[in-house]
């Protein structure tokens, strides 16, 4: 028996030396040949058929609409009207890592198709181009970066990037993972251009960070730029903590922005997007400083290391405004002191992720006269300065907060956490569960928001909304969905401030979609 052994040995050997060690030459190298190309390509390909009673009274508007229902985006509600079209979303992402560089240079690409069915061909601009014949100048640039590793474990990001309030690498971690922890993209979940530096060690990370939100003129002092700074630790396998300081200098006095909105304090934008907007500076030049200063943990952020899953975070705003008088100087006009607040905890069931119920509570701070007393004590987000810049999105509600199952048609109740300044005091409830393990799963959930104070003429009471969903899982990353929800409006509605259609009675909101999504590699 042992020579049996003995010869097995040696002509394993043999075989394996006069193949010069092929075989075992597969085994060491550390990235397999078929995931170390040079160039690769990700798409997120996302179409939906939308019925609901939600629709903008301007013509004009009939593509991309964001902000506030009920807002200066002339959206408004219907009791016999109903909306029924179809939107269609490509986001394909290109990455080239030349071996030359042995992964330590790296480009990303990626770029963004928007479309409602059968809008308009053979023109110019975004978020349209379906129609018959198609041939439509479309396409829209979303980040256009190089990654630089100069040393292990440092990285350094510089162009057109992802400007999120999250310590994680951006381009190596799953969106929802982003949205369920740090400041969730409640801040800051948009594109920037500017430099980010990172060191991801074994336990901790860092991230600073520089971008220039608007230029306007090379040659004068009218810019927008924002700091970042954020520290993470890994306290132990399930728990995390980490802070947060951002600093906005703003020197544009609302000069840029989007389309012909604006952009800033003072701005036709902030009533777009349901911010605040700061009274009494007109036409005047104005100088901000603002300030984020945060907190945040996560127990058990991937919900498979235990039963128990919870996050939150607290975030300060402080800052400044000045204006400018008669004789050209800058006067203090007002001070911003506000706090948000976030909770979420939840309990896994079962043996998916996806077998879950969790609660989630938002507190943010307003301000009954705003700055009428030369004090601000409400919160701001990236959606004073970019639309939209901040988001909402992590929490499981349609209607009173924002989804993101959207293609053009970004509109909700509370889109921003100021809640146009009078604040909230909301949250939502969801309960999921796969009746078929990673293959079909159904979630009913609900939300509830009243305002810190009452608007003008109107109560505290936002509404509530109630909603569901079935998931049919394809195959890996591909899906067939069913979405419905309902929203019940409040008191809060009753204020001409909030209510700027004129109408005296309102419908309540409703909402229903079958989507199809394939996220390929």
């Amino acid at each position: 028996m042992k020579f049996i052994y003995l010869f097995l040995f040696a002509f394993v050997f043999l075989h394996l030396s006069a193949q010069d060690n092929a075989f075992l030459s597969d085994y060491d190298r550390e990235i397999p040949d078929e995931a170390n190309k040079e160039f690769r390509f990700l798409a997120l390909f996302y179409t939906q058929g939308v019925g609901t009673n939600i629709y903008p009274t301007n013509d004009f508007l009939k593509g991309q609409i964001i902000g506030r229902l009920y807002g200066q985006n002339t959206t408004t509600t219907s009791d016999s009207l109903t909306a029924f079209y179809g939107e269609q979303r490509l986001l394909p992402f290109f990455i080239y890592s030349p071996k030359l560089f042995n992964g330590k240079a790296t480009l990303r690409a990626s770029l963004e198709i928007d479309w409602t069915w059968g809008d308009v061909a053979y023109g110019t601009g975004g978020n349209s181009g379906s129609g018959i014949s198609a041939d439509q100048v479309n396409i829209q640039t979303q980040n256009i970066e190089v990654e630089i590793v100069p040393a292990p474990r440092w990285k350094i990001n510089v162009g057109l990037q992802r400007l999120f309030d999250t310590p994680h690498d951006t381009y190596r971690t799953f969106f929802n993972r982003m949205t369920r922890t740090g400041f969730r993209l409640n801040f800051w979940g948009t594109d920037g251009m500017g430099i980010t530096v990172r060191k991801d060690n074994d336990y901790s990370k860092i991230k600073a960070s520089f971008y220039q939100l608007y230029e306007n003129s090379i040659q004068e002092a009218d810019d927008v730029s924002l700091w970042e700074f954020m520290y993470h630790k890994t306290l132990n396998l399930k728990t995390n903590v980490g802070f947060g300081a951002y600093y906005l200098r703003d020197r544009a006095s609302g000069e840029g922005g989007p389309s012909i909105l604006g952009q800033g304090l003072n701005s036709t934008l902030t009533q777009y997007n349901g911010t605040y907007r700061f009274t009494g500076i007109g036409s005047s030049r104005y100088q901000a400083d603002v300030f984020w200063l945060g907190a945040f943990f996560d127990y058990n952020e991937s919900m498979l290391m235990d039963t128990w899953f919870a996050s939150a975070y607290a975030n300060v705003n402080m800052g400044s405004v000045r204006t400018e008088d008669e004789s050209g100087e800058f006067q203090p006009f007002s001070s911003i002191l506000g706090l948000a607040a976030n909770a979420r905890v939840g309990y896994r069931y079962g043996q998916t992720d996806r077998d879950r119920v969790s609660v989630d509570f938002l507190y943010t701070t307003g301000d009954e006269n705003g700055n009428i007393d030369e004090r601000y004590s409400g919160v701001m987000t990236g959606n004073t300065w970019g639309s939209p810049a901040g988001l909402n999105i992590g929490h499981g509600g349609y209607l009173l907060f924002p989804h993101a199952n959207v293609v053009n048609r970004y509109v909700s109740a509370v889109p921003d956490l100021s809640n146009m300044g009078y604040g909230i005091i909301g949250g939502t409830v969801n309960a999921s569960y796969d009746f078929v393990p990673h293959k079909w799963n159904a979630k009913v959930g609900g939300a509830w928001a009243l305002s810190g104070v009452a608007p003008p003429g109107g109560g505290r009471q936002i509404g509530s909304e109630i909603n569901a969903r079935i998931q049919y899982d394809v195959g890996p990353f591909m899906s067939v969905e069913a979405h419905a929800a309902y929203m019940w409006l409040g008191s809060f509605y009753e204020s001409n401030r909030v209510n700027t259609t004129g109408e005296t009675e309102l419908a309540n909101p409703w909402t229903s979609m079958i989507i199809f999504r394939w996220l390929m590699f």
